[in-house]
């Protein structure tokens, strides 16, 4: 899975950040940042669970 944030949508609430820090990182700029966009399959669950809680949609998952 390849994970992307459109920065378009994002609002930087940081709540991806809080879910999954391993993977996302609210910058000074105020927007979300993916850090690794290639996570392991162990954090798979907290990555469902950030883009299920992304209020926007901003997060998505590529194949």
């Amino acid at each position: 899975m390849r994970i992307v944030i459109d920065i378009d949508e994002c609002i930087g609430c940081g709540q991806c950040e809080q879910i999954a820090p391993e993977v996302f990182e609210l910058r000074e700029d105020g927007m979300a940042y993916v850090l690794n966009e290639t996570p392991a399959e162990s954090l798979a669950g907290r990555v469902d669970e950030a883009i299920e809680e992304c209020p926007t949609a901003a997060i998505r998952r590529e194949p």
